[in-house]
């Protein structure tokens, strides 16, 4: 994830050669750069990457991870909120030719991505409010988020200007039907979800 423009010297890109530098430096970080502003985060834990396998199965069922679209993890998304703002969400999914709309610094056009998802971990406040303005801004069709915090799936969708005009919140015991325009009919269950998202790790 360190490779550089081809286009611009990494002279022009302050943020983006330092997020590379921290990347480098701390193998297992996220880096990501929203609103001029670099966020780190820890490498997640095992339940957070359960979770994720978990996701990913009803999306697969359904058939997304084939023909026109593809089921991803953490792939960059190139933001317009700033010259050198880009998130990488946990799970997205995305056009099948997804590759060929690569804008730089390993990431991707927002116009590609049909959806995105995050399963917050320690920095969950950037999932809840920083990322929802930015996918907002990148006109994300579907935004979803499972808060591990507060133990809520959310469902964000009709992005407008910095915000989602349609914000979902789902309790354990719902299950949720996301927006069939992302190509099939994907059914959650959010207590699933959220006990795969739970650490099993005993206190020492």
């Amino acid at each position: 994830m360190s490779a550089a423009s081809v286009e611009r010297p990494a002279g022009d890109r302050p943020l983006t050669a330092e997020a590379n530098r921290l990347m480098d430096r701390n193998p297992g970080y996220r880096v990501e750069i929203i609103g001029g502003q670099i966020l780190v985060t820890p490498p997640a834990d095992g339940a957070h990457a359960r979770a994720l396998t978990k996701l990913m199965r009803p999306f697969i069922t359904a058939g997304l991870d084939d023909g026109e679209t593809s089921v991803v993890q953490a792939i960059g998304l190139w933001l317009p909120t700033g010259a050198e703002d880009y998130a990488i969400p946990d799970l997205a999914l995305v056009e099948a030719d997804f590759e060929s709309h690569l804008i730089e610094n390993n990431c991707y056009d927002p116009i590609v991505f049909r959806l995105a998802l995050e399963v917050t971990s320690s920095n969950y406040r950037a999932d809840l409010r920083t990322k929802v303005a930015a996918y907002a801004d990148a006109k994300i069709p579907v935004y979803v988020i499972v808060d591990r915090k507060h133990q809520r799936l959310h469902v964000l969708t009709e992005p407008e200007s910095s915000a989602y005009d349609n914000h979902q919140v789902h309790a354990p015991g719902e299950t949720v039907a996301l927006p069939k325009s992302i190509g099939a009919e994907v059914i959650l269950d959010v207590d699933a979800l959220l006990k795969a998202s739970a650490s099993q790790a005993q206190p020492e």
